[in-house]
């Protein structure tokens, strides 16, 4: 069953009561479901293998979730990863997570990263820039080995989602034009320190229709058959994440369609498939959980505040985001209002959510629902407040797989000037 449901009125994920859960652990907290998390991913491999079971890899975006007990899940279907930074890649490595599968992308990519994934021996670095490349290229001439690439092309390509979270158009900071990208890949084809295997393309994040990935990948194959008529022939093709969900009335494809509309276009060719989906995978897989504090009533509005936060959740504040709200009990006998749902910090942006329509009171707990995704990820101890704590359920039962930090956490490393 999708995740999370009622039964008996009591809001469930799997077979765990969540006012049970957070009776236990208490909030803010972090809830995610193993099988959920699961059955996203394999919705993905279960496409590409219907077409080719020997040419696809499913690589989790690790900056959508990054907690290790999540990335376990995956490693343990034998998931690989896309990383952008040296962070993520140890997170990968202490989840069990395959060296061999993962790729490497952002924007700028400093040496001790480099070094550090060339030691471990990953599969891929999806090349942002030519400086880029030329530091790739000396520092693995240094340590006398070979780095595979691919290169990021930005195709200009409009995502139609929210502009903080495109990233194929000219004026993204993200990709080498694509117009440029020839010229790049026939420098890299020169250095003796460089394999070019693939090209990577990712033009944004929350896409809700199948048009805008299939236009870049058209423009894709055409760079594709250019780079084969200048000798560069290349093992995968690399089409990104970006597969939006459900937060509200989005309705967005299911991976399937999108697999299929894909292999529509990609036909016979001969290079594996690469896809980088992070937050399909991850964000309906989780909840929020928070605790209502105290009702506020002024003269036209109605305010719950939480004992969450902008800082445990910011995704509202940052993106006007829309995350559905519901209570973990659905037979509240309080007055139903419309209630802005918001948090403790001293900003008027602290917000969860604006004019939900709840019967609510004091006490009650809350979960914010589609938050696995793009949540403790962005987390930060502003106003000096702990960060929430991680669970996992599988089945009946739950697991801690984050601590909530503690006041000694918050100064760990700081010290007193004398």
């Amino acid at each position: 069953m999708t995740e999370p449901h009622y039964l008996n009125n009591q809001l469930m994920i799997e077979d765990v009561s969540l006012s049970q859960l957070a009776k236990e652990v208490g909030t803010p907290c972090y809830v995610y479901s193993r099988s959920e998390l699961e059955r996203n991913y394999l919705a993905y491999r279960h496409a590409l293998d219907a077409f080719d079971s020997q040419r696809h890899k499913v690589c989790f975006a690790v900056k959508a979730n990054s907690n290790i007990g999540v990335l376990s899940v995956l490693a343990n279907l034998g998931s690989g990863f896309d990383i952008v930074s040296i962070g993520e890649l140890e997170r990968v490595l202490l989840a069990g997570g395959d060296p061999s599968q993962i790729v490497f992308s952002g924007v700028a990519k400093l040496r001790n990263e480099i070094e550090r994934a060339l030691d471990v021996g990953i599969h891929c670095f999806n090349v942002e820039s030519e400086t880029e490349l030329q530091r790739l290229a000396s520092i693995a001439e240094e340590k006398n080995c070979i780095a595979p690439i691919s290169i990021r092309v930005n195709p200009d390509v409009d995502a139609e989602t929210h502009p903080y979270i495109s990233t194929g158009l000219k004026e993204n900071k993200f990709g080498i034009n694509i117009d440029q990208a020839l010229d790049i890949y026939l420098r890299a084809q020169q250095c003796s320190s460089i394999r070019i295997i693939g090209i990577d393309c990712h033009i944004g994040s929350q896409l809700t229709t199948t048009a805008p990935f299939i236009d870049a990948l058209q423009r894709v194959l055409t760079l594709v058959d250019q780079l084969e008529a200048n000798g560069i022939t290349l093992e995968h093709i690399d089409v990104g994440g970006g597969l939006g969900v459900t937060y509200q009335q989005e309705q967005p494809p299911t991976p399937g369609d999108y697999v299929q509309q894909l292999m529509q276009v990609l036909g016979d060719r001969p290079q594996t498939l690469l896809m980088e989906p992070g937050r399909s995978i991850a964000a309906n897989a989780g909840v929020l959980l928070t605790r209502v504090d105290t009702i506020k009533t002024s003269d036209d509005r109605h305010f719950a505040i939480v004992d969450a936060a902008m800082n445990d959740m910011i995704r509202p504040a940052l993106y006007s985001a829309w995350m559905d709200i519901v209570p973990l009990q659905a037979n509240s006998s309080a007055q139903s209002h419309e209630y802005d749902i918001v948090g403790p910090v001293c900003e008027t942006g602290d917000f969860l959510g604006k004019q939900r329509t709840l019967a609510i009171a004091e006490g009650d707990l809350l979960s914010v629902n589609s938050a696995g995704a793009y949540g403790f990820v962005m987390s930060s101890n502003y106003n000096s407040r702990v960060r929430a704590a991680e669970v996992m359920v599988q089945g009946a039962s739950y697991q801690i797989v984050r601590q909530r930090e503690t006041l000694e956490d918050l100064v760990k490393g700081e010290s007193i000037v004398s």
